[in-house]
């Protein structure tokens, strides 16, 4: 089998990487998003749950959490589908992570603009959402690229759920083929081709919502 079949019959998997992959990112920005406005607008009391949400979920396994959600909440009547059981996991952990990155961005954005949308009536929901959110999400692009990317690089637990994405179908490969390496040197470079992509796109993103003036010279 020539490389560029094997290539070709990895691309079927392509796709549901792609899909997971963007799926539990996108699960993953609105746990951390929504976990974020809580810590501002919660009070302490929330905040102090949250910490203590995201400690435990910053400590526990990807694979494991994914086994918890798909193979243990069918004892308790509850079936989950491969790929919401991905979103629910993966999307938890790296929103765990991605919440700290947004953490830290918003403590650099500048207090007096807080107090002098304080000043102006804002409400603290109005001086969250206008003020200290957009600048948030620009102070976090780099982080939340490597968030990203490590999204990307947990997928293929994906086959342990029976997704057919690219590990599986290589796994499937490599067993009616033996051509072991040069399987695994494709998907590689698929995942290095997509892990391309991922930094054009948010390159763009990051350009788009550039803070002018600030640009490097």
């Amino acid at each position: 089998m020539s490389f560029a079949q094997i290539l070709q019959s990895l691309v079927a998997g392509l796709g549901y990487t792609v899909l997971v992959t963007l799926l539990c990112a996108a699960t993953a920005l609105v746990v951390a998003l929504a976990i974020i406005a809580a810590r501002r607008l919660g009070g302490k009391a929330a905040g102090n749950a949250l910490d203590a949400l995201v400690y435990v979920l910053r400590g526990i396994p990807v694979l494991v959490l994914l086994f918890m959600v798909f193979f243990g909440l069918p004892a308790l009547g509850l079936d989950i589908p491969p790929l919401a059981a991905m979103m629910l996991s993966l999307g938890a952990v790296s929103g765990a992570y991605l919440s700290e990155i947004f953490r830290g961005s918003l403590q650099a954005v500048s207090q007096a603009e807080i107090l002098a949308a304080q000043a102006s009536g804002f409400t603290p929901f109005q001086s969250f959402r206008l003020i200290e959110l957009p600048q948030m999400i620009r102070l976090s692009v780099p982080g939340m690229v490597n968030e990203l990317t490590s999204v990307m690089k947990y997928s293929p637990f994906a086959y342990t759920v029976g997704i057919p994405e690219i590990t599986k179908q290589a796994m499937a490969l490599t067993s009616t083929t033996m051509q072991s390496l040069q399987i695994y040197t494709a998907v590689g470079l698929l995942y290095f081709g997509l892990y391309r992509a991922i930094l054009l796109a948010v390159a763009y993103v990051e350009r788009h919502f550039a803070i002018p003036g600030f640009a490097e010279e």
